[in-house]
């Protein structure tokens, strides 16, 4: 470039000597100084399509850059959720750990009474099968000496009999209050257990993503750097460009003036006339036809309303069931399917649980768009998706987000459960 330039400003200073010198080279002259003129505009106009490359190139990496730092936010304000969601799991885990110990004391005590009541008891049944069964009732009323007497040993013999019935009623109750406590404590226990070995996976999941994320935008930084340095040279050279452009202008403006200029010999007249020739384009401009919005079946809706979230969502456990969640692709997997199924006027629940049985259970070879499918993740049905065909569904996965799998094959295949539920007949 510079050696170009060089060589046009040593071949424009030459030019004009002659052509000063010498008033028939003058025409040959212009017409030299017009052919550099028109190569140098030439080069200029590929040199500014180059530059407006390079700006188109640096707008769509800094609006990737841009798209990639709301990621980020989306992804950090998920980890945020879901730190403070484990900090309460984890809350509830010790809070339910310290109602099982105080169920095991109280269980000590329980048994304690129970083997009490079993010691007397023990007492009793020895104590009547030495006086020989319920024939030792019957003594004692027949050995009454009156009347009164024998009342009194009625009474006697059913308070007997009823207090033993009372302390193996007790004995009873205590035994099934215990069972059924500890059984919904354990239950308790088992549930945040295994949120919790969810949630710690999710996070694994979004500190990976929050990696990738950050490799990414790092990669950006640097080609936005390069392509920062690739303009500033194409601007520098356009800058070398204009220069020599006003020089060939004031070149050709000098050499006009000094070719005018009267002489002694007589005037010299010269008319330099220049004609710029104007075209106009009409282009006749009509309206884009207004798109129409065809009625699309419910199938349709449900299976292609979350594909604006693909590659721009984030999963967090319990999301989806408000509207910021929503308008910042926040998804758990049950609650992407009630969303997706909401905007097609369908109303079903928002938890596995109450999705498995929310319509008809058909066979995994019948399944067709719009049904729903429920893998063994972290328990059993603990995942659940839209089918679309051809094997494959979208859904809210942990380690992407709201995305399309396949689960004709590798890990969704392998933990498909076989449940299929049909909404949408």
């Amino acid at each position: 470039m510079k050696k170009r330039l060089l060589v046009l400003n040593t071949t424009i200073m030459l030019g004009l000597g002659s052509a000063f010198s010498i008033p028939g080279a003058y025409a040959e002259s212009i017409n030299k100084l017009q052919n550099q003129k028109s190569e140098i505009q030439q080069e200029r106009t590929d040199l500014q399509s180059q530059l407006a490359k390079a700006d188109q190139e640096l707008v769509s990496v800094l609006k990737e850059i841009a798209d990639l730092n709301v990621k980020i936010h989306r992804v950090e304000k998920a980890i945020k959720d879901n730190n403070k969601l484990i900090e309460e799991t984890q809350a509830n885990i010790e809070d339910t750990q310290n109602e099982v110990d105080q169920l095991k004391a109280e269980m000590a005590v329980i048994e304690e009474r129970i083997e009490k009541r079993s010691t007397i008891l023990k007492q009793r049944a020895q104590s009547f099968q030495e006086s020989g069964g319920t024939v030792a009732y019957l003594d004692v009323l027949l050995g009454s000496t009156s009347f009164s007497d024998f009342v009194d040993r009625v009474g006697a013999v059913t308070t007997f009999v009823q207090a033993d019935k009372e302390l193996m009623a007790e004995q009873e109750r205590d035994k099934q209050a215990m069972e059924d406590k500890k059984t919904a404590v354990e239950a308790e226990l088992a549930k945040l257990t295994s949120m919790m070995t969810e949630l710690k996976g999710m996070q694994a999941n979004l500190e990976e993503q929050k990696q990738q994320n950050s490799s990414l935008t790092q990669q950006l930084k640097e080609k936005e750097n390069v392509i920062a340095e690739k303009k500033a040279k194409l601007q520098k050279e356009d800058r070398e460009y204009a220069a020599a452009l006003a020089q060939i202008e004031q070149s050709m403006a000098a050499s006009i003036v000094s070719y005018a200029t009267p002489s002694a010999g007589g005037a010299a007249v010269m008319n330099n006339q220049s004609s710029v020739n104007k075209s106009k384009s009409s282009s006749s401009s009509s309206s884009a036809p207004k798109q129409t919005v065809n009625g699309s079946s419910a199938v349709s809706i449900v299976t292609t309303a979350g594909n604006k979230y693909i590659g721009n969502s984030v999963y967090v456990f319990g999301g989806g069931r408000n509207a910021y969640d929503i308008a910042n692709g926040r998804f758990d997997c049950s609650g992407f399917v009630h969303w997706s199924f909401a905007q097609a006027g369908i109303t079903v629940g928002a938890s596995t649980d109450s999705l498995k049985y929310a319509g008809r259970q058909v066979s995994a070879s019948q399944m067709k768009p719009g049904d729903l499918v429920f893998f063994n993740t972290y328990k059993k049905d603990g995942h659940v998706g839209i089918y679309l065909g051809g094997g494959k569904f979208i859904g809210s996965q942990s380690s992407t987000g709201v995305a399309i799998a396949n689960m004709s094959s590798g890990y969704w295949k392998s933990v498909f459960n076989g449940r299929v539920v049909r909404i949408i007949e």
